[in-house]
């Protein structure tokens, strides 16, 4: 019960950070594009010309100016998108996470997103609900299981609330943050990221994140084999642009570390510069900012079919893919996921317009196709494959996208993972020599008992015995390798015939073997899991259990089995059949 309030409390802590964070965004937008004091910002609607003019193209160099003061002297964690830093925590650190990374990357996010960065929000909040899930778990001192599920209860808790999408805010944390499904760790993040959406809603509304006019119509049509296959097709582009995407960032990342002269502050400066240029050029020949911030407006206008002009579509997608490389590949802090939203929307547009003018007669829609590539490149990219058709489903609220979401996420994952082995969120770990799962694969020591895996060839010698009478025993039975001490009709010590004999040289023939017992032992009952006995060893030090049938103090002739690491070994083994290729 005290662990399902904790919870709560980082529900709503994930939730309210979600609300501070996007009003921090808007202050900074509004003070740094329209010269405004003013919290209020609709990320769906575009921004209007800025009263700035020309000076516009310094406003993302000024928010860079600020973004490398706070983490070059704060916390170096709050750079790039976020994810990678939480998931590298849960699996090398324990789930420790700096408490300042939460305030750190609250403002360098909201800064880097206000004065223009090509980046989303999701990352910064996931690790700001994350930070807060690690601090508590540290303050009150939890075992590590119980600080990472808090981590991901954070994680799942704030992109629930961000975008409204309790589900595949659990999706989410499951797939990229957990390091065990089970009810201990599933039921606290469901209730986190129910109280995180609860607390978004009463700030948000209800509404889904995205607005289709054509909501109360048959949205997708697949009655004609011909959209099947076009969604087939769908998801081979969005494998193949998650892997350019993917190769886009870190290349960036590599340039500007590598081949752009001076430190930190310049580089990033240099690439915001840049974006702001590009920023510039957009206003003065097409009348918006268009990839300014997290890009929503351009998404609703394709969703909407306000925006189906199929050029403006493609340079849009080849400008976001540019402008996010630059934005975090010079060192902004902010995520990927609204990125990959609107280069899935224009891209996924773009494709559903030259296939209903090569086949008028389908009654394609574009909208349609725009929403599967968001779910296509979101999925493709981040590997997680079942949060992005959920999200995007939650995020549109039409049935009708799971099924063509389906195909094509499915084949843009397997697509880019034949591309590119890592996603966006593993590779930055996978470069500094950190390695994650590929997968959640189900651990058998915890279902497999000690009885299943003990070896039970042993024999009970005195502790008055010498080493010269061991010696003559190993050569009566050559098969037994480990053997029980006993003195007095108690259990004495353990020696293992190979540790004997590798020392054999150095010993005295008439040393009893009492005298080189091993004591380091521990009693466990034969239906004790082999995952506990395996903890309880590593805890106590201990090389050997002896089995039994009973607990406390045993008789020698009680002891069933003995297991050593030789016996672990060969269960992991066992094991890895069933997860190989």
């Amino acid at each position: 019960m005290s662990f399902a309030l904790l919870a709560v409390l980082v529900g709503l802590v994930a939730g309210l950070g979600a609300v501070v964070f996007r009003g921090l965004i808007a202050l900074f937008h509004n003070l740094l594009f329209l010269g405004s004091f003013s919290f209020s910002y609709n990320a769906n609607v575009h921004t209007p010309a800025s009263p700035w003019g020309p000076f516009i193209i310094l406003i993302p160099v000024l928010g860079a100016l600020g973004v490398a003061f706070l983490v070059k002297n704060f916390a170096p964690e709050a750079k790039g998108h976020g994810v990678p830093e939480v998931m590298d925590a849960i699996y090398y650190t324990k789930g420790v996470i700096r408490p300042i990374v939460a305030a750190v990357k609250s403002v360098a996010s909201a800064l880097s997103i206000g004065s223009g960065g090509s980046i989303g929000r999701e990352g910064p909040i996931i690790q700001i609900g994350s930070s807060f899930g690690s601090s508590v778990g540290q303050f009150l001192r939890l075992p590590p299981w119980q600080t990472i599920t808090l981590i991901a209860a954070g994680a799942g808790g704030g992109i629930a609330a961000t975008f409204n999408t309790p589900i595949g805010g659990v999706l989410f944390a499951i797939e990229i943050m957990m390091h065990e499904v089970s009810v201990k760790t599933l039921v606290p993040v469901a209730i986190s990221t129910a109280m995180a959406t609860y607390i978004g809603r009463l700030f948000f509304g209800t509404h889904p994140s995205f607005v289709i006019p054509q909501f109360e119509m048959p949205y997708f049509h697949l009655t004609h084999p011909l959209i099947i296959i076009a969604y087939v097709g769908l998801g081979v582009i969005m494998g193949v642009v998650a892997a350019l995407f993917i190769k886009s960032i870190y290349g960036m990342e590599d340039f500007f570390d590598k081949r752009i002269p001076g430190n930190y502050y310049t580089r990033h400066l240099l690439g915001m510069l840049l974006v702001g240029v590009i920023i510039y050029l957009l206003m003065i020949t097409t009348g918006h900012y268009y990839i300014e911030g997290v890009g929503y407006a351009t998404v609703q206008d394709v969703l909407s079919s306000a925006q189906s002009s199929l050029s403006l579509l493609a340079i849009l997608f080849v400008l976001k893919l540019l402008t996010t490389s630059l934005t975090l590949g010079s060192g902004a802090s902010g995520g990927i996921f609204s990125p990959a939203l609107y280069m899935g929307a224009t891209l996924g547009g773009a494709y559903g317009i030259v296939l209903d003018h090569i086949f008028p007669g389908l009654g394609i829609s574009p909208p349609a196709f725009a929403v599967a590539g968001m779910a296509g490149l979101v999925g493709g990219a981040t590997g997680a494959a079942m949060t992005a058709i959920v999200m995007i489903f939650e995020m549109t609220l039409d049935y009708g996208v799971v099924i063509p979401m389906t195909i094509t996420v499915a084949i843009s994952y397997g697509i880019r993972k034949v591309l590119s082995k890592e996603s966006i969120y593993t590779l930055k770990n996978v470069r500094r020599g950190h390695y994650m799962p590929e997968a959640l694969q189900a651990n058998m020591q915890f279902m497999r008992r000690v009885k299943d895996v003990m070896e039970k060839r042993f024999t009970i010698m005195s502790a008055d015995s010498t080493l010269e009478q061991f010696v003559g025993i190993l050569s009566q039975q050559p098969t037994v390798s480990n053997f029980l001490i006993v003195e007095g009709g108690r259990i004495a010590g353990v020696i293992r015939k190979y540790a004997v004999m590798g020392a054999i040289g150095q010993l005295d023939r008439t040393t009893t073997l009492g005298e080189i017992a091993r004591r380091d032992y521990l009693i466990m009952t034969t239906e004790t899991t082999l995952y506990d006995a395996i903890r309880k060893m590593r805890s106590d030090q201990a090389s050997i259990i002896l089995v039994t049938s009973q607990e406390g103090t045993v008789a020698p002739e009680a002891v069933q089995g003995m297991i050593t690491t030789e016996e672990i070994t060969s269960s992991i083994a066992e094991d890895a059949d069933l997860f190989s290729d």
